[in-house]
């Protein structure tokens, strides 16, 4: 299991970072660190060649305190940046040569810049085309520069603290989750979608004879700007997940790294359509060599049951670590981030739905930058982490350190525990590039999957994700999709197949009736009318019998052990009563825990062993005396103390 912490060493005098490295690991106990490496602090004159000086002396101080570290050189990293750490010469104002990425509209795509208005906001600012020759070979120099300097023998694995990286950032300009029609009609993305239909097509006469036209070069195919033909939508989404993946890999190569590439893709937004967006574009089954990360910025997931249910997909897409998960802005985002408690409940959420891994971000408050490079925010940044401006560990310090040192210790064991679920859905990426323009639209994903989501917690079921069209089915019983008019024949093939095989296909909408080259198919549809409904019920079962909260079991294929979690809603009374049937047993289980807070239970044999109970939510004013009975065994703990028992080392008291 992966766990880090995030610390923006450019934000700090290189003075205080042995210090506060120092107190991260004793105050939380994290020992990977991730950065991000910004660009316009490293070279902010075109004329000058980057200087990785202090990103260098940063990794290796890290090296020197025993910490692992993971690089995260963009080329645009956000993190709160003038120009989301883009240089300013790099944006087409400045450099006419530079094409803007463009919207259907054909409006620029922006981000702010480091200019500001005369109230103090910052001025939009058109981001680049990252296909343009003129940008993508800027890009591509930074990173390899900042590769050069990074990629050391003394700084990577095994000798040095390198571990991993990461390219991009929530996408490619923190894109990842805006809607199909936001990006890229520039010249350089046209081009790039051209030569996508011709991958799918083979030529101009292969286009053709799928769409009824009468083109004489592909160069003259336009792409959708609005209502469209579904083909034509079609095209558009598979060109989005080309589009993300072709870039990325660029400027991986450009990078070079020779440790692990992880992402960070954000969960899709919640606006009608962009989910099937999201859905569409983010395609890990296809990312050679790039491994699935995701971030929360969302909301709060306790109160939020829409910003739950995304973050949740989030977590079910592919299996990877949260790369950030906000344990540091209130200011910013929502003044609930406050409490240790929000973000202890979504970290807790992320492991339970499928992540790897968590990430602190931010870790520790900075205090020391120039407006050159954040010319908005005032220091300390963030306003409210575990460690604050003056070195000093805060009440979230204790709250990740217990998730630390609980997930240090049983982090394996927990991610080799399988969840147990009810039902897998299946994802048909044509679907969703068809909702993503068309809310009433026949074929649509987005929607129908949020319903099941609701569907599926509403019934206390845990469920899976999968890619139809990449997917080997086996080990998911029963599959639930949303139909439509046609399909894919390799994708109803496989279906039919599963239903012989003695599987189940829980279908919605319409039976499809033709394949995707419109020819008559119905493949599904008579598997389906061969196949009578089955009765499949779980023998492993968590159930919440009273109380607002989620409950998500995993269970060990090998052991008599499983982990129990519990993600107590904000409107909830803290006492959640549950019901678990594991091997044949039924366990009676009470959480007391404040409302938003969590917990998650060890069971070695039907018997409790270590958990972590959340007793305070400061920004809900709930605190309690935390306590966990199961069956006839009760533990407790002090007054508005949190309950925590780590390889048998408990300061909570058996009553």
């Amino acid at each position: 299991m992966l766990i880090t912490a995030e610390y923006p060493y450019f934000r700090d005098r290189p003075e205080v970072w042995r210090d506060r490295l120092t107190t991260l690991v004793a105050a939380t106990g994290v020992k990977v660190v991730t950065t991000y490496i910004p660009w316009r602090h490293h070279q902010p004159a075109a004329a000058t060649p980057p200087d990785l000086t202090d990103a260098v002396a940063f990794v290796r101080l890290c090296g020197e305190l025993g910490l692992k570290v993971i690089v995260k050189p963009g080329p645009f990293v956000h993190a709160e940046l003038n120009y989301g750490g883009l240089p300013d010469w790099v944006c087409p104002l400045a450099d006419p040569a530079i094409e803007p990425q463009l919207d259907a509209d054909g409006a620029p795509a922006t981000w702010s810049g480091s200019e500001l208005d005369a109230d103090g906001s910052a001025v939009p600012w058109p981001l680049p085309a990252p296909l343009g020759p003129r940008f993508a070979a800027l890009a591509e120099r930074w990173l390899h520069a900042a590769g050069q300097a990074l990629f050391t023998p003394d700084l990577v694995t095994p000798a040095g603290p390198i571990i991993g990286s990461q390219i991009g950032n929530e996408g490619l300009f923190t894109n990842g989750a805006r809607p199909l029609s936001a990006y890229d009609y520039s010249p350089s993305g046209l081009e790039f979608f051209r030569t996508v239909l011709a991958r799918e097509y083979g030529d101009v006469a292969g286009y053709n004879a799928r769409h009824g036209t009468a083109y004489t070069t592909l160069a003259e195919v336009e792409p959708p700007r609005g209502p469209a033909t579904p083909l034509q939508h079609i095209d558009w989404g598979r060109f989005h997940a080309a589009y993300l993946s072709e870039v990325l890999r660029r400027w991986t190569d450009a990078f070079a790294p020779p440790v692990p590439i992880v992402l960070n893709l954000n969960p899709p937004a919640g606006e009608d359509g962009d989910l099937d967006s999201w859905l569409v574009r983010v395609r890990p089954e296809t990312w050679d060599g790039l491994q699935y990360g995701f971030t929360n910025w969302m909301g709060v997931v306790s109160a939020d049951r829409s910003a739950h249910a995304r973050y949740v997909i989030a977590a079910k897409r592919a299996a990877g670590p949260n790369m950030e998960e906000n344990w540091g802005f209130s200011k910013l985002y929502d003044t609930a981030y406050a409490a240790g408690a929000t973000s202890f409940h979504q970290t807790l959420l992320a492991l339970a739905a499928g992540a790897t891994g968590f990430n602190i971000y931010t870790a520790i408050a900075t205090t020391d930058w120039t407006p050159a490079l954040d010319a908005v925010l005032s220091a300390p940044y963030p306003d409210c982490p575990p460690i604050d401006g003056d070195g000093r560990p805060t009440g979230k310090a204790a709250a990740v350190k217990m998730l630390a040192d609980y997930f240090t210790l049983h982090g394996v064991e927990y991610l080799e525990c399988a969840p147990v679920t009810y039902a897998t859905w299946g994802l048909y990426p044509p679907y969703a590039a068809i909702g993503a323009w068309s809310s009433g639209a026949a074929e649509q994903c987005g929607r129908p999957l949020l319903d099941f989501h609701d569907r599926m917690r509403a019934a206390g079921h845990d469920y899976r994700i999968v890619d139809l069209e990449h997917a080997d089915l086996a080990g998911h019983d029963r599959i639930a999709l949303h139909g439509g008019q046609f399909m894919h024949r390799a994708v109803q093939e496989k279906l039919a197949a599963h239903l012989a095989a003695g599987g189940h296909v829980l279908l919605e909408g319409a039976q499809p009736l033709r394949d995707e080259h419109g020819e008559p198919c119905t493949l599904l549809a008579d598997a389906l009318r061969r196949t009578a409904p089955r009765d499949l019920t779980a023998e492993d079962q968590i159930t919440v019998l009273s109380g607002a909260a989620d409950a998500y079991l995993r269970i060990h294929p090998d052991h008599d052990v499983c982990y129990v979690t519990v993600l107590v809603q904000s409107h909830s009374d803290p006492v959640v009563e549950l019901e678990l049937r594991h091997r044949g047993r039924t366990h009676q289980i009470e959480i007391v825990a404040a409302r938003g807070g969590a917990a998650v239970l060890r069971v070695v044999g039907g018997r409790l062993d270590d958990h972590l109970v959340k007793a305070t939510n400061s920004h809900l004013g709930s605190a309690v005396s935390a306590s966990i009975r199961l069956d006839g065994e009760h533990i407790a703990a002090a007054p508005s103390t949190d309950l925590c028992r780590i390889g048998g080392s408990t300061p909570s008291r058996r009553t």
